[in-house]
């Protein structure tokens, strides 16, 4: 109830922010995702607040704190994680490279999509208001899975696998694609041609919704499959002045030059050993592109660590030197690409 109050607080301050939230809320309530608990049964009671993404600061997305402490507890040191079961990473973006015609989509609110048992529900409550325009609280509970606690991955990811291999005989390609190339909602694969492209996406969407599921925020290098599956089509635009840059995987990935760039935007860290060892971790490089820069910097922290120097420590002036040119050298990123396609891309 007092983070519930000191939320309320904040909402009143803000009308747009108390708008953007109650809207949130009330879809959750009206697509199924939550009802009002009726429960005279102990539960749990889960905080929550919103984030936006510095990309996207219109959307808002309510998180829902499974980490908060009460009296030494929180939900998630309760909850078992359970296996990892996502496919390895550099095998993924490994086979993204491999053809010519690349593809990437999610699965819309994937943990969302997926129930919890009734006599679960009870430790999944929240505080919100009976109806939209009031202001009496109440107790509602969650029926699905939460952003935020540990064993909604392993749980919607089991659904995801599990639903595709019940399909399999029906759906052999798609099935092979949702088992084989999603890393948690997000899906990735490439073929030799844009016709199997489409055919596969099409049978994906067909058997995810089998279970409710939705794929969309298809994207693709190739202008036939951006048409056919209502992409925003890259050949639709100015390629030097309006790139269009994707995620994949955490790498960005330019759709309009095919090819994967790389961001020199670093926080601003001291030049400390604290400071330096976080900005070397924060280049994010899963398939070791980068290795000759990166490795640059690795070599730095090792030499701080042989020399035991205090984490919060200044460097030497030949140290400081080093660190100083290894960040010039970051700006270089910002114009340096790599072709997604080992073979060469549409556009060559």
């Amino acid at each position: 109830m007092k983070r519930f109050r000191s939320l309320e607080r904040k909402l009143h301050s803000d009308p747009q922010l108390n708008t953007k939230y109650r809207e949130f809320m009330e879809d959750i309530i009206a697509k199924g995702e939550a009802e009002i608990s009726n429960s005279s049964h102990p539960g749990w009671y889960i905080p929550h607040f919103g984030v936006s993404h510095p990309l996207k600061p219109d959307e808002l997305q309510v998180v829902f704190d499974c980490s908060a402490v009460y009296r030494g507890h929180s939900l998630n040191q309760h909850l078992l994680q359970g296996p990892d079961l996502n496919n390895n990473l550099t095998g993924l973006l490994c086979r993204f490279r491999k053809e010519k015609v690349a593809l990437t989509c999610d699965i819309r609110r994937m943990f969302h999509q997926f129930r919890v048992a009734k006599n679960d529900r009870r430790f999944l409550r929240f505080l919100w208001y009976d109806s939209p325009n009031s202001d009496r609280v109440v107790d509602y509970q969650m029926k699905v899975h939460l952003f935020g606690a540990a064993s909604s991955p392993s749980c919607a990811i089991y659904g995801l696998k599990r639903l595709a291999k019940d399909y399999s005989s029906e759906y052999p390609s798609a099935s092979s694609f949702i088992q084989e190339n999603f890393y948690v909602d997000d899906g990735l694969i490439s073929l030799p041609t844009a016709e199997a492209v489409i055919k596969l996406a099409n049978e994906a969407k067909e058997l995810a919704n089998k279970g409710s599921l939705v794929l969309h925020k298809f994207l693709s290098n190739s202008p036939e499959v951006a048409a056919a599956l209502g992409c925003d089509n890259p050949a639709m635009k100015d390629l030097e002045s309006d790139p269009m840059i994707a995620s994949a995987l955490g790498l960005s990935w330019d759709i309009s030059h095919d090819t994967f760039r790389f961001s020199d935007h670093v926080a601003d860290k001291p030049a400390t050993r604290r400071g330096i060892l976080s900005t070397v971790a924060s280049v994010f490089d899963p398939l070791g592109l980068l290795t000759p820069f990166t490795l640059l910097g690795k070599l730095l922290v090792q030499e701080l660590c042989r020399e035991k120097k205090g984490w919060d420590e200044r460097l030497s002036p030949d140290q400081l030197q080093k660190w100083n040119a290894w960040l010039g050298n970051l700006v270089s990123l910002q114009s340096f690409s790599v072709p997604r396609c080992v073979l060469g891309s549409l556009s060559t």
